[in-house]
């Protein structure tokens, strides 16, 4: 059964949510993930090493992986103990070298080695769900899609732009209420917005370009870190 969308905003959220917008692009033109890669499938593979681990853990350990191989083909034919040596500093490293391999002989197998462009094709891939697939498209692939991490979940509902219980509903909100010229790079704004500025314990509300326009009721009264 399909999921119900989210209700249309009203003119006064939606032009809020626009503005947000408007200043995110202002401040960072041309955001950029962060995690290293040098092609769709490496960074496939990245996206997947980063689950529950940081992007900056996963780029101390992909340049050496990278560097031994860089296609499906010389991933599988590494094998997956030799993989396991290159990422055991990242957390799960044993499922996700794994998933790595699997996943690599798939492509191999059914798509000539390449990543396809496909939502439904690479959430069947190990160790990919609907975010990494939803990254991989926008980045590799520029689509206007909108990964929700445990950072775009918080923002989504502490702005109050898109509230949800779940992060299925978090992105969806966001598809229905960030305006179009926006969305392709909505999701980096999103997660620089939650890593740096919105964190979790203490956000750092007096120097949040969107201040004015969030709905956070504890804003006035939380300070910066030192």
């Amino acid at each position: 059964m399909p999921t119900a969308r989210a209700k249309r905003p009203n003119a006064a959220k939606s032009e809020r949510i626009a503005e947000a917008f408007r200043r995110f692009a202002k401040v960072n033109p041309d955001p950029r993930g962060e995690l290293v890669y040098e092609s769709p499938y490496t960074l496939l593979v990245a996206v997947v090493l980063s689950a529950q681990a940081t992007d900056a853990s996963v780029n101390k350990a992909t340049p050496a992986l990278f560097a031994a191989a860089n296609t499906p083909a010389k991933m599988v034919a590494l094998g997956e103990a030799r993989v396991r040596d290159y990422v055991k500093t990242i957390g799960l490293f044993n499922s996700k070298a794994k998933n790595i391999i699997r996943l690599s002989e798939i492509l191999l197998a059914e798509y000539g080695g390449i990543v396809p462009n496909d939502q439904a094709a690479l959430e069947r891939l190990p160790g990919v769900g609907r975010k990494t697939a939803n990254v991989v498209r926008n980045i590799a692939f520029g689509e206007p899609t909108i990964a929700v991490d445990t950072h775009i979940f918080r923002v989504g509902n502490r702005t109050g732009f898109a509230p949800g219980k779940t992060p299925l509903a978090v992105e969806q909100q966001l598809l229905d209420v960030v305006p179009e010229r926006f969305k392709l790079h909505a999701h980096h704004w999103l997660i620089l917005h939650g890593r740096y500025v919105c964190k979790a314990r203490r956000p750092e509300c007096p120097r949040c370009v969107i201040n004015d326009l969030c709905a956070f009721k504890g804003k006035s009264t939380v300070a910066a870190d030192d």
